[in-house]
């Protein structure tokens, strides 16, 4: 019975499905974490989340970032699926456009941590380039995190668009 089910659809369906899970998770997860730590205005805090934040975003957001668009092409052609299908198409332009909005994001990221650890190191309080990066950040991730839940809905529903 397991047997039957180990054919290459289902591996790559779900190493799809687990890159996908990890690239909302783990986006939401450091959201969360940095709208907190950036909350309680702490700048040794934000340092200690930014510097974690930076790290997942690179080992696991990375990586899944780079699995996702090999996993889909495969399992688009190991279903017989044509990579002209409206849907699939749909669901790239919206990866490339949640991708435009996460790579300013780790480069904000960057910067923030870097101007926690100055305001830190000096006892001062966050500079204003520091709120005003923050909010950038926050308002990228609205798109990105749009864009992933609809990607999911093209992946599920498979709609006929054109």
């Amino acid at each position: 019975m397991i047997a039957a089910m180990i054919d290459l659809p289902f591996v790559l369906k779900l190493v799809h499905l687990l890159g996908a899970t990890v690239l909302f998770g783990t986006g939401l997860g450091i959201a969360f974490f940095m709208w907190m730590a950036a909350r309680s205005g702490d700048a040794k805090t934000i340092v200690q989340v930014a510097g974690i934040v930076v790290v997942a975003d690179m080992v696991f957001t990375a990586t899944a970032v780079a699995v996702q668009p090999m996993s889909g092409a495969a399992l688009a052609w190991s279903m017989g699926y044509s990579l002209t299908e409206p849907w699939i198409i749909a669901a790239v332009v919206l990866y490339v456009l949640v991708g435009a909005c996460w790579l300013p994001v780790v480069g904000i990221q960057l910067r923030l941590r870097d101007l926690a650890v100055e305001a830190a190191n000096a006892n001062a309080p966050l500079p204003a380039t520091f709120h005003r990066l923050f909010r950038i950040w926050f308002w990228l991730g609205w798109p990105a995190f749009i864009g992933v839940i609809a990607i999911f809905a093209f992946m599920i529903a498979k709609p006929s668009l054109w």
